[in-house]
């Protein structure tokens, strides 16, 4: 069934977008991400012009990302007060982010960068990943020595500490408020969440334990998506309504899926499996960057060159 999506000006059929839903809805309950990282790519290749695909893919972060929190809720692992100055950096970063994407928009040069900003974060993070997580599983292997969870870094010695109780820490605000910053300029850019930037930052950076990290994060995502999305719809006109209802559709079924699939695992089989995603991703890109298209158009002349 092919359904015509009006500021995408395409069609695409809707079990195909439904799909792509449910696969982002399932890595953000397994995960603790939003799945922008995912689902803005897989628009790309379904004919979605990037513009359109970043703005709409963010809103539909926020409805995966509200189920898979809310799943996290119920078993008491979101830390709420850090999620609250993860929130205020997000906020900021946004706004930024936004700003320098109507500008890049109207230059022209907004899907190039786009593009090529995934390759080079999917290409290292999902680099990073998967050598951290091959280590973990072979240490995990090994007989077990005692190791301290969390050493004191430069990050501690920073001022204006809280206490965040539910991740039993006692760290400055300045370093979640740049995570958080970080985050929002990747949403407003990408179309993602942050959520396979964040992860890793709130667990090495910040030291918090892995059991609130997923729920934390999507709790922060939510909110920093939302007002993506918002600044998106007021400022450029490029998030489409239809398209985004679709993909919310498969992306809240697939969040609760995803929430009990994560259950099931080990920590270190679900950050390979992820990893080998965000590098399966990347290749597609890059492949797509560098291959020449079928098409070749030459704008000068209006026609195939």
């Amino acid at each position: 069934m092919q359904l015509y999506l009006p500021i995408a000006e395409v069609s695409a059929n809707a079990f195909t977008l439904l799909g792509i839903g449910g696969v982002v809805g399932v890595l953000s309950g397994m995960f603790g991400v939003g799945g922008g990282f995912l689902v803005t790519p897989l628009l790309f290749f379904i004919g979605i012009p990037p513009a359109v695909a970043v703005a709409t893919g963010a809103n539909q972060v926020v409805a995966s990302s509200v189920s898979g929190v809310l799943a996290q809720l119920r078993r008491k692992a979101v830390d709420l007060r850090m999620g609250s100055v993860l929130l205020i950096g997000g906020l900021i970063g946004s706004g930024g982010g936004v700003w320098l994407f109507n500008l890049l928009q109207a230059r022209g040069q907004i899907d190039l960068v786009v593009q090529l900003a995934y390759v080079v974060f999917l290409g290292t993070v999902g680099g990073l990943m998967l050598k951290e997580s091959l280590g973990a599983l072979r240490r995990a292997r090994q007989p077990a020595r005692p190791v301290k969870r969390h050493q004191h870094v430069w990050v501690h010695g920073l001022p204006l500490k809280m206490k965040f109780r539910v991740s039993g820490l006692y760290i400055s605000v300045i370093p979640p408020i740049l995570v958080g910053m970080s985050v929002g300029v990747l949403a407003a850019i990408m179309g993602v969440g942050g959520g396979f930037i964040m992860v890793p930052a709130m667990i090495y950076l910040l030291g918090m334990p892995t059991k609130v990290v997923v729920g934390t994060s999507l709790f922060q995502i939510i909110f920093v998506t939302a007002f993506t999305t918002l600044m998106h719809a007021v400022t450029n006109q490029s998030v489409d309504m239809l398209l985004a209802l679709v993909l919310i559709v498969g992306g809240v079924v697939g969040a609760q899926l995803g929430t009990r699939l994560g259950a099931r695992l080990k920590a270190e089989q679900l950050r390979i499996l992820l990893a080998l995603l965000v590098l399966a991703v990347c290749a597609k890109l890059a492949i797509d960057l560098l291959w020449t298209p079928a098409d070749v158009f030459n704008i000068a002349h209006g026609g195939p060159a």
